[in-house]
């Protein structure tokens, strides 16, 4: 008997009970369905994430002030003063795998401009800092070195200032603002950035020359970031290192001391997120695939049901010449047939399912080429797997007894 004919005695098989089939294959319809639905989603989140971290300087450094002892009290990070200009001068004549280096030191305040004002936070760097932020400007010009030597109370302001400052949609460039009471005229509007990977709004912020935010508005000698870009991204990992060791000489650190700075790349952000998303994705992919165990068993049962109801008729098929392996192909298709019709109907609820969170929840999802060929591929070895010993217990029945039976 040829595979057709196998196929078309399967599926009249299954047509003859409907019902009893799409109640069978019920399982396998929610257990896709959930499967295709949650890597959707854990996929959309880690792209949303990378792009997130993107946005953010692809090739960005970060250093930082590390917690540290003294007078035997850990100190906190936040109130570790450790980093200073002459680091960014060493990191800028010593570092090979870094092709920009920048101050940065930030105050939360009160922008001003007439009877409009916004809470929000100046960020003092130097012009490089935009290069490093992969961060063009929507109109007007950067500050420069000159602007920086000169301490100039000029500044970029973000889009949510822009719109909370000048909510007439008036062009903010050539206005004076106010920032803690220290007048600044605005020379650029930054592009939108949107949130970070933190959920943070990159583009409620004002940028100003770091040394004018250092002696007009904190009065500080101390830093409390440096901003950096690795020449590309693969060499990250050793712009990371190169940079620790020219900050422990500048530090003079003792190879016992531990350091009172941290660097950190997007590449460890970007594995850190991943690893928690992959781990989420993982662990609901396997919650989901409990219910495609359970379709399958559910299979397994109505073969059992089948193989007993229809003994008379698998005796009879024997009798005028059927083999057992016959038999058996026509019970694994049947359990088959069940298994990728249902498959094939989860797929498409998994889809809609995955757009309509995408619609009424905004959460990002991608559903991927991979993750509907794997579900098929586990309907298709659940089919085989749960089908199989009803089927072979068909085919071991003595053509006689089968005939025999009430």
């Amino acid at each position: 008997m040829n595979a057709f004919n196998l196929i078309q005695i399967a599926w009249r098989a299954l047509l003859r009970n409907k019902l009893r089939a799409f109640l069978t294959m019920l399982g396998i319809i929610i257990g896709v369905a959930a499967v295709i639905t949650m890597v959707a989603i854990g996929q959309g989140s880690k792209q949303s994430i990378q792009q997130s971290i993107a946005s953010m300087g692809s090739n960005m450094i970060t250093v930082r002030p590390n917690s540290n002892v003294a007078a035997g009290a850990r100190l906190d990070a936040t109130s570790v003063q450790t980093l200073t200009l002459a680091d960014v001068t060493a990191l800028q004549k010593q570092a090979h795998f870094v092709n920009a280096v920048s101050p940065g030191i930030s105050t939360k305040g009160q922008t001003i401009n007439g009877s409009q004002n916004w809470p929000t936070t100046i960020q003092g760097v130097s012009p490089e800092y935009l290069d490093i932020r992969e961060w063009p400007l929507k109109d007007g010009i950067a500050f420069s070195d000159d602007d920086v030597n000169a301490a100039a109370k000029v500044c970029l302001i973000g889009q949510t200032v822009a719109s909370n400052l000048f909510p007439g949609g008036e062009s903010p460039v050539g206005k004076i603002i106010r920032f803690n009471a220290v007048p600044f005229k605005v020379i650029g509007l930054l592009s939108v950035k949107g949130e970070n990977a933190f959920g943070q709004d990159q583009d409620d912020i004002v940028i100003a020359p770091y040394t004018t935010v250092m002696k007009r508005i904190l009065s500080t000698i101390y830093l409390q970031n440096i901003y950096a870009a690795a020449v590309d991204e693969n060499s990250a990992d050793q712009a990371v290192d190169e940079m620790s060791q020219i900050l422990r000489a500048s530090h003079r650190l003792r190879s016992t001391d531990q350091d009172d700075f941290q660097v950190r790349s997007q590449a460890e952000l970007l594995n850190t997120f991943s690893s928690t998303s992959q781990l989420l994705t993982v662990l609901l992919t396997a919650i989901a695939g409990i219910s495609l165990v359970i379709g399958g068993i559910g299979i397994m049962n109505i073969m059992y049901v089948s193989v007993t109801e229809r003994t008379k008729e698998i005796g009879l098929r024997m009798s005028i010449g059927a083999r057992g392996i016959d038999i058996l192909l026509q019970f694994l298709l049947e359990a088959l047939l069940i298994s990728i019709t249902g498959g094939i109907i989860g797929v498409i609820l998994g889809v809609t399912a995955a757009k309509l969170v995408t619609i009424f929840l905004t959460w990002p999802t991608l559903v991927s080429e991979s993750s509907i060929l794997l579900s098929f591929l586990v309907c298709a070895v659940t089919g085989i797997f749960f089908g199989y010993y009803p089927a072979q217990k068909a085919s071991r029945l003595d053509p006689i007894e089968a005939l025999r039976y009430e």
